[in-house]
């Protein structure tokens, strides 16, 4: 890595925030965001979200629940570049750009796109029944977010971890084409354990599958939501397994060190799913409680947030219109090209 680390991380503005934001993606991007060497890309994609909802009061919503939620839980927009993806037009031109270029086969093997295609095959459908073009181009806009700022490294779960890949194959086909190292080549960046969090019914915790528990939910229901976590029919005193739990897995991820090998002993020892569910809520509520109040101010002043947004837009367009001159020029569409034409 270079001694200025550009890290990048984007959160699809879908739905509320919930666990699996924080734990994936919020609470690691704002620690790193304060190491000495780092420059740090924060952005809210409202563009992906269109790909999965048609519903706009959904999207503006989430767009401010996020926002609040990276604000309150500590980053600071003075020193990073904290923006809305849609505010940076560079990027759909970028996308195009970057579209022709990409080889068709290797969007066809995006895991999304496969396993879309895969449920129609199964269901005796045309394989394309459903189908949008923005699930089959994901990951050329994804490229194009992360090329765009030339991030050196993209904290993802494992399940986002070919994006980054197509990334590379993108940057390095545009490269060999046009002879030059015009973009860095991202590497996937994923924390042990914590990457991707099991949802209420132990499925990926993700707002396609309404599994979630909402990170700022109210006192009552995130006691609700955590009751609700589908467990095993073992009772009090039998021994549980910590692999495969839901449970156990949620707690490590808030845990230090010692309290998860005393949650280990403790379902070895047959703790009762009700008791350790309890843990469970006590040591989320014990983190998340002086972040709660903070969101909350920014929800009820969105203004706040909307002014932030726009001030990190302003920062991130100075390198995305210079990047995009380089790339106009590069590819025969730059001005200077175009003068250099009519003046023959």
């Amino acid at each position: 890595m270079p001694a200025i680390t550009r890290v990048l991380t984007g959160i699809t503005t879908s739905g509320t925030p919930h666990l699996g934001n924080y734990v994936g993606a919020v609470r690691p991007a704002v620690a790193a965001s304060r190491r000495a060497g780092v420059e740090s890309f924060y952005f809210l994609a409202d563009y992906h979200a269109l790909i999965k909802t048609t519903d706009p009061l959904r999207v503006q919503r989430s767009t401010l629940e996020i926002a609040a939620t990276w604000l309150a839980c500590g980053l600071d927009p003075e020193r990073v570049w904290f923006y809305r993806q849609s505010d940076i037009p560079e990027i759909p031109e970028l996308t195009w750009l970057l579209t022709c270029i990409v080889a068709k086969g290797l969007l066809n093997r995006a895991h999304a796109y496969k396993a879309a295609v895969d449920r129609n095959t199964q269901e005796h459908q045309d394989p394309d029944a459903g189908i949008n073009a923005g699930l089959y181009m994901y990951p050329v806009l994804m490229a194009a977010d992360i090329l765009m700022f030339k991030a050196h490294s993209v904290p993802v779960g494992r399940d986002q971890v070919q994006h980054i890949e197509m990334a590379r194959d993108i940057a390095m086909r545009f490269n060999h084409l046009y002879g030059g190292e015009y973009f860095v080549l991202p590497e996937a960046a994923i924390e042990a354990h914590v990457a991707t969090l099991p949802g209420l019914d132990g499925r990926k915790m993700s707002k396609s599958y309404d599994n979630t528990i909402a990170l700022f939910a109210p006192a009552d229901q995130l006691k609700k939501q955590i009751a609700g976590i589908v467990t095993d029919s073992r009772l009090p005193g039998e021994p549980k397994e910590c692999d495969n739990s839901t449970v156990f897995t949620l707690y490590q991820a808030f845990a230090s060190a010692e309290e998860t090998t005393a949650m280990r002993a403790a379902f070895a020892d047959g703790i009762g799913w009700g008791d350790a569910k309890q843990k469970l809520l006590e040591l989320i509520s014990s983190e998340l409680e002086p972040y709660r109040e903070r969101y909350q101010d920014f929800i009820t002043h969105p203004n706040i947030v909307h002014t932030a947004l726009q001030d990190g837009a302003t920062k991130a367009r100075k390198i995305a219109s210079s990047t995009m001159r380089e790339l106009r020029e590069i590819v025969g569409i730059g001005e200077s090209l175009s003068r250099q034409y009519v003046g023959k």
